[in-house]
């Protein structure tokens, strides 16, 4: 079982890794190739889950709940916690709420449990950041639009990939191919640019990244189990909420902090301290859910 985990989580760290590296010694400008991921890459790998034939919305009803049930749950835990620790709701509920789905959940799951994996794990990915871009940017700007949310580029793929599997409108296939190979592009991207963007991170908040780099997967463990075990999940889909639990702060808190002018080195704190906690707690939840 233990050599089964190294060899599940070894390419994600080591891509995490050779990116820390080159960000330390390059400290290069990641912000073209995280658009370019974010407007083309990622919503072609979205598109792809969705439109398979294989996808089935309705038997993966179970999860989107499982996704608001956790991301809300951790913002409630995460707001008494802020309140125990004299720290700001707004500086600290939000790497509680929303975690590293992108960046490790997707390309974790593919890892496991194969490319049948990837669509589920999708629809956990959409409604946390369907939540992030919606209700993460309200609660930091009360100004904010929420009309534009269509205007994403991975929530508008989402959408026309679903409304291609429900309608069954055919692909050609040499365009699905082209559309999967521009998808193929975004996890190892992702990955590459996480060890890049922490390697220029900062620990100025030690106590309020340790608080949240803990709180955030245990909290997740807990609901996730419990919302399982009340929508009666099985077999991937409960491994697949288990391991969207896990997961540590997502690197786009400390965006959104940068952009909102939030106490960008607490966040900074709390994200860098939590993927490196994902260490211990991603192989936990795996040895807690494969079979």
């Amino acid at each position: 079982m233990l050599l089964r985990i190294v060899a599940i989580v070894f390419p994600l760290f080591a891509i995490v890794f050779f990116g820390w590296l080159y960000g330390r010694k390059k400290q290069p400008d990641m912000a073209f190739a995280n658009q370019l991921n974010m407007e083309v890459f990622v919503p072609a790998l979205v598109f792809a889950a969705m439109a398979d034939k294989s996808f089935d919305l309705a038997a993966n009803w179970g999860l989107a709940v499982g996704a608001v049930v956790g991301v809300v749950g951790s913002g409630l835990a995460g707001w008494g916690l802020a309140r125990l620790l004299g720290s700001a709701p707004k500086t600290f509920v939000p790497p509680m709420m929303f975690n590293n789905c992108g960046n490790l959940g997707l390309p974790l799951a593919v890892l496991a449990f194969g490319d049948g994996a990837l669509a589920p794990m999708v629809v956990l990915f959409m409604v946390s950041n369907l939540l992030h871009f919606s209700f993460g940017a309200w609660l930091l700007d009360h100004h904010t639009r929420l009309t534009n949310l269509w205007r994403i580029p991975v929530v508008l793929a989402s959408l026309v990939g679903l409304a291609v599997s429900l309608l069954h409108i055919p692909i050609w296939p040499p365009l699905k191919l082209a559309i999967k190979m521009l998808g193929d592009v975004s996890i190892p991207l992702l990955l590459f640019s996480l060890g890049v963007r922490l390697a220029g991170s900062s620990l100025s908040a030690v106590r309020v990244g340790l608080w949240g780099a803990l709180a955030r997967p245990l909290v997740g463990l807990l609901l996730a189990y419990a919302t399982a075990l009340a929508l009666g999940l099985e077999g991937q889909q409960k491994a697949l909420l288990v391991i969207f639990g896990a997961l540590p702060p997502a690197v786009l808190n400390y965006v959104f902090a940068e952009r909102y002018r939030q106490e960008p080195d607490q966040v900074a704190s709390i994200v860098l301290l939590g993927n490196l906690a994902a260490l211990l707690f991603l192989p936990l939840a795996l040895a807690l859910v494969l079979p």
